[in-house]
């Protein structure tokens, strides 16, 4: 390999984190939009009115919708706490696994909310069903391939699906957590 080549190299290697950031970013632009569009108008009509959780509309919800919300929040601290720390010790071992089981609780239990499609799953369902896939696959590559770049990847990336874009959807207004703490 040439020297040139070889920088070329280099550079395409210490830029690739760079750009998989931008192109998520962008991404989330992309899907967020609308739903931003939505919340601006909102804002704008003066229709936004931030207050504590309404308890009624809480607990006139099913248990799905609550054991799911919970889990969701539980998998959304955690994981903000996980991108935070270092990574391969003990405590993130430790705290790797309550993620693991937050998650899963947090998709299966989406599974048994069909409201928003009016008994059927929509499409927010695909992540769901992705995020029950790509769990054990993200404890495989770490546990049985020591594969800790796949490992991070998919974990990531569940992170980001999962929590931001689907996380993210849930405020849209006329959505639940919409009418809970804004509407």
């Amino acid at each position: 390999m040439t020297q040139s080549a070889s920088a070329a190299t280099s550079r395409t290697r210490r830029y690739a984190p760079v750009l998989i950031w931008l192109a998520v970013i962008a991404v989330l632009g992309l899907v967020l939009a609308p739903g931003l569009r939505a919340v601006g108008a909102e804002f704008a009509a003066g229709r936004v009115r931030p207050h504590l959780p309404d308890g009624a509309l809480w607990f006139s919800q099913s248990i799905a919708i609550q054991l799911h919300v919970y889990a969701a929040v539980t998998a959304f601290v955690i994981g903000l706490v996980m991108l935070a720390r270092v990574k391969g010790d003990k405590w993130h071992r430790v705290i790797g696994w309550a993620w693991v089981v937050a998650m899963f609780v947090t998709a299966a239990s989406s599974l048994f909310i069909m409201e928003l499609n009016h008994g059927f799953y929509s499409f927010i369902h695909l992540i769901s069903g992705w995020t029950l896939i790509a769990l054990p696959m993200a404890i495989y590559a770490i546990r049985v391939k020591r594969n800790v770049v796949w490992h991070r990847q998919v974990m990531v990336g569940l992170f980001i699906g999962g929590m931001l874009i689907a996380g993210g959807l849930t405020l849209l207004p006329g959505r639940l957590m919409w009418r809970l703490f804004l509407g």
